[in-house]
């Protein structure tokens, strides 16, 4: 399972994310967000993959940014088309297409099949007024209801209390989890104890 941390930005605090051995870390290229980047940290992690999250952001903007940090991935909040997923992966990009997900409706897997073909992974998070993320959860047995092909991952207010749940969570193209508010000490700055236990018993 895949355990990616985002909204990073303190170069201690991101070494000692990355010595815990979360697989993905995400960095947060939107300005309005309270964990935006807005220059190259001191230190980037080498083990960890690189994470870009962007909102609608210009396609030059993104590659640029893109070859600044490193990046591996490419997370896009906003409206952007499958068009436009397919031409960043045409740059060697791992593209990952996040969803806004609500409770009180069916769930509308229609809408992701005009993606399938050009994004790597989807990421389904809970539905808010403002792009980004809520810290809040919504009901995943809703995802019983996707038959895409697309691989995803659970985001949206995960806490350290949702170890089991976590690990009973079951379904064909789960790939794994984004953790971001839940685990912080301030924004942008995690509470690495918290996020080690956490991941020791998600581990087990």
């Amino acid at each position: 399972m895949i355990i990616k941390v985002c909204g990073m930005r303190d170069s201690d605090n991101i070494r000692a994310v990355e010595e815990l051995g979360v697989d993905w870390m995400g960095f947060i290229f939107y300005n309005k967000s309270s964990r935006f980047v807005s220059e190259v940290p001191e230190y980037l992690p080498l083990k960890s993959k690189r994470v870009g999250v962007f909102v609608n952001e210009a396609l030059e903007t993104i590659l640029q940014t893109s070859s600044m940090f490193g990046l591996d991935l490419v997370q896009l909040h906003g409206n952007e088309s499958p068009e436009f997923c397919e031409t960043l992966r045409t740059y060697g990009l791992i593209i990952i297409k996040a969803f806004s997900i609500t409770d009180n409706k069916e769930f509308e897997s229609e809408k992701f099949k005009p993606y399938e073909s050009f994004c790597d992974y989807f990421l389904f998070d809970t539905k808010t007024e403002l792009f980004g993320g809520s810290g809040k959860k919504f009901n995943w047995e809703i995802l019983s209801d996707y038959f895409g092909n697309t691989p995803f991952l659970l985001s949206g207010g995960i806490s350290p209390d949702d170890v089991e749940e976590i690990k009973s969570f079951v379904h064909p193209k789960y790939a794994g989890i984004d953790l971001n508010s839940r685990f912080e000490i301030t924004p942008a700055y995690k509470n690495i104890k918290l996020l080690q236990n956490f991941i020791k018993e998600i581990r087990q």
